[in-house]
């Protein structure tokens, strides 16, 4: 005859399931954004770090609450349907109880801001997704499956940051690394956020209408920098690597150092960094599509 469950030890491992899926989202954001293009202005990782710690009870709070509303009524159909299988547990009423219970509130959210259908059912599919697993991983009635689950979630966590940054080391991840871009990819006009254009010719001539105005300039710890305009030269220079890529820009009246390269293979930039030495914040113009 089998033990009555323990409702509390399905809250508990519930809310342990869905805690670890936070943090390995974290993880997994994180290892993507080496990937990515760094943005304009570098993030505060200090800040970024705080407020992860000060979220941490509200995303345990969160948890529990999710798990009290869909994961617990799971497990009790699960249960029910128990007794008709001689005892056995099955699992599958467990997602088809969460999916039925989430929808009603994913819809009524979705038709209260025009959301688009296909970005709700994804939405719901997920979270049907991550809450059933606490549902599953709930159901066994072993002793000790709280400190099993915080113990191996833990360490699918921490394996899964380590193998991330070892792949990224290696070259297993595509870390990022700047387009290889080159004369004829310069040809063109690029532009910055506010429409200050560089226009570059095949036969070296440059145009500039703009570049390095206040609105891009204008940093702390330093005044902000005139808009320079006019004609000039400009060359590139490979280097020895894509990280080594510099555009010489040389237009009288305009002391700008060489711009490196950024961006993307569909969506390069030139940039140079702004502000403090080291700041890491960039001045970018990004190259307009030859079909606009």
């Amino acid at each position: 005859m089998h033990r009555k469950r323990s409702h509390g030890r399905v809250l508990v491992v519930s809310t342990l399931v869905g805690c670890l899926e936070v943090a390995l989202a974290v993880v997994v954001v994180l290892l993507y954004v080496r990937t990515q293009p760094p943005p304009d202005t570098p993030p505060d990782y200090g800040r970024i770090t705080g407020a992860l710690a000060a979220a941490a009870p509200l995303v345990g709070v969160a948890s529990f609450l999710l798990s009290l509303v869909f994961v617990l009524p799971a497990v009790a159909l699960a249960d029910l349907r128990a007794r008709g299988l001689g005892g056995r547990v099955a699992w599958w009423p467990a997602p088809l109880v969460v999916a039925a219970l989430s929808a009603p509130p994913v819809l009524i959210f979705a038709s209260y801001n025009d959301a688009q259908t296909h970005p709700t059912l994804v939405f719901w599919a997920s979270a049907t997704a991550s809450l059933s697993l606490g549902a599953l991983i709930a159901l066994p009635r072993g002793e000790g499956l709280a400190r099993r689950v915080a113990v191996w979630g833990s360490a699918v966590v921490a394996g899964t940051g380590l193998v991330g940054a070892l792949g990224l080391a290696v070259g297993l991840l595509p870390a990022y690394e700047p387009p290889r871009i080159g004369p004829r990819t310069m040809t063109g006009s690029w532009i910055d956020h506010t429409g200050n254009t560089l226009a570059f010719t095949p036969d070296g001539r440059v145009t500039a209408s703009g570049v390095g105005g206040r609105s891009a300039f204008d940093h702390p710890g330093g005044g902000p920098s005139p808009s320079c305009s006019g004609s000039g030269t400009w060359a590139y220079e490979s280097g020895r690597g894509v990280w080594a890529q510099r555009v010489r820009v040389d237009v009288p009246g305009c002391t700008w150092p060489a711009w490196s390269v950024g961006g993307t293979a569909r969506q390069p930039r030139i940039q140079q960094e702004i502000g403090d030495p080291g700041s890491g914040r960039l001045y970018q113009l990004r190259k307009v599509s030859d079909r606009t």
